[in-house]
């Protein structure tokens, strides 16, 4: 048709490796196959084995006679098949000695054309049959296999396990999970290239130890690898064989970080994907353990795992009912000869219906994870807002409080605007609602971070870091941190008054913060030898229990009272 081009698809035929060297032999299948195939000619061993060398990935099938000139064709099959790259190329041996086919089936052929040869119509169906069966083979290979490792897919995986269980009920097994710690920083030091030879070796470890103890092994994610094997006490010693060096040289001391959860004698009445849920949980609690990154499942994690999802589908309901009750402890000017109260911080409690008071340990590490820290940190922030409005106007007292405000909101670009809107609903300023964000936070993309301090500092509220102390690091970053004041780790604190009572580090601290002219706040001050000391050393405000735990409403508001400015 005018104006308009054709495009034509053309498939190409397949083609046949035929190792002949009569050359009427050649000259008839020729004629039956060159309709149907591509078909290249080998008339020696030697001849057949460099085609196939270079050719390989193009080839569909050889059709190999026995008795040739130099390398004998039985020769040939045995090195095809005893070579990993071509190992399933399909060989059709051709021959009129019928005692050699229990050999070359041995060696791996997979059908055979009696010399003469039958009619054409039976040599292409056998040709077809085999080529047919070997891509369909092949197809089965790649979808049940890691493209990387060649080590089973996690779908496969699955399936095996559960046949190795009709085979070997009886059978104590374990269900292995390792990786590697923090996998993304070896891509990011060696390369790409080096990362995917890293995983290899350890695909390749893995599948040794498998075939010398029994089981079978899979990559499940990017990093992660399973193994479903018979039951042993001793996984130090199956972490040792799994575990590689950066270099690959195994006999060196620097070895990857791996971590290694493991479902021992697991249950068979559990579905495989549930048992190795189990060897995931093991694993998860210890991430970047550097001295034992080796967990057991036991119930108790089970247990966890139920309470935690009890608690995120109880969440919606707790927020809208207000289950969540803020607590306020009191926070202390200690410059002054006389201590006076300045300030307190907001702090989360969970009055569940059916479970009583959940601890904030409990909940906010889950909270974090799965980003619902965003909605009870907004919930807080408001109700904490509205209760400083309210003590202004029903107690005539002005009082900061602190509110928490997790990593997870730091990377909200609508955060500024957020924490504008409480406050100004609730009728405070944004002097009235401290703003407190923990160290590692700042230590962690901290770019991001401190862009995003800032903004919140250019909208007039005030940031208290806390937790300092807890990571040291930021202890050379200080002068770039945008904080308003240092909140020293209750941790660090109690350390510091331990029966050796070194307190140096503590000293120099608060005189950091000073040379800064940064004001430092110590949390969980518990008796009065902590409160002078730090009183002594120059700490500005005190926090802790040696003033008052923290208080539900209306005991802060009788406490406030209680303290108010003459």
């Amino acid at each position: 048709m005018a104006g308009q081009s054709k495009f034509r698809i053309s498939e190409e035929k397949k083609r046949v490796l035929l190792v002949e060297d009569e050359i009427v032999n050649q000259e008839i299948l020729k004629e039956i196959l060159g309709d149907t195939y591509e078909v290249i000619i080998a008339e020696t061993g030697e001849e057949a084995l460099k085609i196939i060398e270079e050719r390989y990935e193009t080839l569909s099938i050889v059709l190999l006679d026995l008795n040739l000139p130099g390398i004998k064709g039985i020769d040939v099959l045995g090195r095809i098949k005893s070579n990993p790259a071509y190992v399933n190329l399909p060989v059709i041996v051709m021959t009129s000695d019928s005692e050699a086919e229990v050999e070359c089936l041995m060696l791996g052929a997979i059908d055979f054309i009696p010399k003469p040869y039958p009619a054409p119509k039976v040599i292409l169906a056998r040709i077809l049959r085999t080529v047919e069966l070997s891509e369909d083979r092949e197809t089965l290979r790649l979808t049940e296999r890691d493209h990387l490792t060649g080590l089973y897919n996690k779908d496969f995986f699955y399936r095996y396990a559960a046949q190795l269980d009709l085979y070997h009920k009886d059978t104590p097994t374990d269900a292995i999970v390792f990786d590697v710690n923090h996998f993304h920083t070896i891509n990011d030091r060696y390369g790409k290239t080096r990362g995917d030879e890293i995983l290899k070796l350890i695909a390749d470890k893995a599948l040794q130890f498998v075939k010398e103890n029994g089981g079978i092994a899979c990559r499940s994610g990017a990093d992660t690898f399973m193994i479903y094997c018979t039951h042993r006490p001793d996984y130090q010693s199956v972490m040792d064989r799994l575990s590689v060096c950066p270099d690959g040289d195994d006999s060196g001391k620097s070895r990857i970080r791996m971590r290694m959860g493991v479902y021992a004698d697991a249950d068979k009445t559990l579905d495989i994907e549930r048992r190795f849920d189990r060897a995931k949980m093991a694993a998860d609690t210890v991430r970047d353990h550097l001295t034992d990154p080796i967990a057991i499942f036991d119930h108790s994690m089970r247990e966890e795992e139920i309470l935690a999802e009890q608690l995120i589908d109880d969440f919606p309901a707790a927020i809208n009912e207000k289950q969540f009750a803020v607590f306020y402890q009191p926070k202390f000017n200690v410059r002054g000869d006389v201590p006076v109260l300045t300030s307190a911080e907001a702090l989360v409690r969970w009055n569940h219906p059916k479970l009583g008071m959940v601890s904030p340990g409990t909940f906010i590490p889950l909270f974090e994870k799965n980003g619902l820290i965003q909605t009870l940190d907004k919930y807080v922030w408001s109700e904490t807002a509205s209760k400083i409005r309210e003590w202004k106007d029903r107690l005539n007292v002005s009082l900061p409080v602190s509110v928490n405000v997790s990593r997870v909101d730091l990377f909200d670009p609508e955060l500024p605007e957020k924490l504008l809107d409480i406050v100004k609903d609730s009728g405070v300023s944004t002097e009235d609602l401290l703003l407190e964000i923990t160290e590692s936070a700042y230590t962690e993309k901290s770019e991001t971070v401190i862009s995003a301090v800032e903004s919140l500092r250019g909208c007039g509220f005030r940031i208290e870091m806390d937790d300092f102390g807890s990571g040291y690091s930021s202890l050379s970053m200080l002068s770039d941190m945008p904080v308003d004041a240092l909140k020293l780790d209750m941790l660090f604190i109690r350390s510091a008054f331990k029966e050796r009572k070194d307190t140096r580090l503590l000293e120099a601290m608060i005189g950091l913060a000073k040379s800064f002219e940064v004001p430092t706040i110590a949390e969980g001050v518990e008796t009065e030898e902590q409160f002078l000391n730090l009183k002594r050393m120059g700490c500005d405000i005190i926090q802790g229990y040696y003033f008052s735990r923290p208080l539900p409403v209306a005991d802060f508001e009788r406490f406030i009272t209680e303290n108010k400015k003459a």
